[in-house]
């Protein structure tokens, strides 16, 4: 029904909004409509909680006996710091439930759908699943796959450069391409980068500009924590999240002592192993990280099959084959080999070219 989908698709954008400041819990929207009028929207709060569901029956009062609930995940069913969602719908009174996608956490898993219908309650399922599952992506990834949804960020020169042969880098792409990359930073739990990256740049890896409240957490992953000891992420470990990933025989305590958090990991090839790396990111609640190099990170992490999404910023210069390439050597001898992405978007960003490539 072209009404249901309507107020679902409102349910999704608010739940949008919650992209990068919820974690460990879903970004879930949810709108209560009452004879043809919203009477209650929300979405889980920053932090995780209140829950959706919980702000919408808040706001919409008792104007939500009887009414219909559009949810873009299936109300949870398991007592945590705050009691069940579906619970919370029954109580209520709403007589309809709309669900787009369910739940494949193992504490509710369809539990509560069947409370809600154990209640009397109409509910249907898969309205707009395709897109909710979308949003939802970083959420799904950590539960069904033990790992966070990863974007990896390369900022390139037509012939695939992101530095001259002297290391210059500052700027490849224009201002409208680096203020796109700080709204895709506010979109994830966590910033990341190579231990490389953070010595050459010296970078905050903060979002700028947007005047948001509620930084990223920035993950580096340095083998050797050889990090500038007095650069801008040390400066600032105290006030911005900074997690340190890094081989387990090196002593992290000159960080730790700063407030860094350390994650130990093993090795692979005589580098941090990037899939320990997402697996310690999952288990501490991450659920969205954006990747933004260097060169040696990037190409582990394609080599790895962790890249679930590749934002590529082309500007329209040529540097040469002096300059640094966009990935590191992967060891692919033949094209059957390769990491292969589809392409999403296309969008003109000021000068630059950004091309959106997912996993099939």
């Amino acid at each position: 029904m072209a009404r249901d989908r309507r107020f679902m698709a409102l349910a999704l954008s608010l739940g949008r909004r919650g992209m990068g400041r919820v974690w460990p819990n879903p970004n879930v929207g949810c709108v209560i409509v009452a004879r043809a009028r919203i009477v209650g929207r929300g979405r889980t709060a920053d932090g995780g909680r209140p829950h959706a569901e919980t702000q919408a029956l808040a706001q919409a009062g008792e104007a939500a006996r009887g009414a219909t609930a559009y949810v873009t995940l299936e109300p949870c069913a398991h007592h945590g710091r705050t009691p069940p969602c579906a619970e919370a719908l029954v109580a209520a009174g709403v007589a309809r439930v709309v669900v787009a996608a369910q739940d494949p956490d193992r504490r509710v898993a369809g539990r509560g759908i069947a409370r809600l219908r154990a209640a009397g309650i109409a509910v249907e399922t898969g309205l707009m699943e395709a897109k909710a599952r979308r949003d939802l992506a970083g959420f799904l990834s950590r539960i069904e796959r033990d790992r966070p949804f990863v974007t990896l960020k390369l900022a390139a020169s037509l012939d695939g450069r992101i530095a001259t042969g002297t290391g210059e880098s500052r700027w490849i792409t224009g201002p409208q391409a680096r203020a796109r990359v700080h709204m895709m930073r506010a979109r994830h739990d966590a910033v990341m980068v190579g231990g490389g990256t953070a010595r050459a740049d010296d970078p905050m890896l903060n979002v700028r500009g947007l005047g948001i409240d509620r930084q990223p957490v920035r993950v580096v992953v340095s083998r050797r924590l050889d990090l500038p000891p007095e650069g801008a992420l040390a400066r600032s470990a105290g006030d911005i999240p900074l997690w340190l990933c890094h081989d387990r025989a090196v002593d992290p305590a000159p960080w730790t002592a700063r407030g860094a958090v350390s994650l130990p990991c093993g090795l692979s090839n005589g580098q941090v192993d990037v899939a320990q790396v997402m697996a310690a990111l999952a288990e501490r609640g991450l659920t969205r990280v954006f990747c933004e190099g260097g060169a040696g990170l990037a190409a582990s992490l394609l080599a790895a099959g962790l890249v679930d999404e590749l934002a590529l910023f082309t500007a329209g210069c040529a540097i040469g084959a002096e300059g640094t390439p966009a990935l590191a050597a992967m060891g692919i001898d033949r094209l059957a080999e390769a990491p292969r992405l589809r392409l999403a978007h296309q969008e003109r960003i000021g000068a630059d070219l950004l091309s959106l490539w997912r996993r099939p």
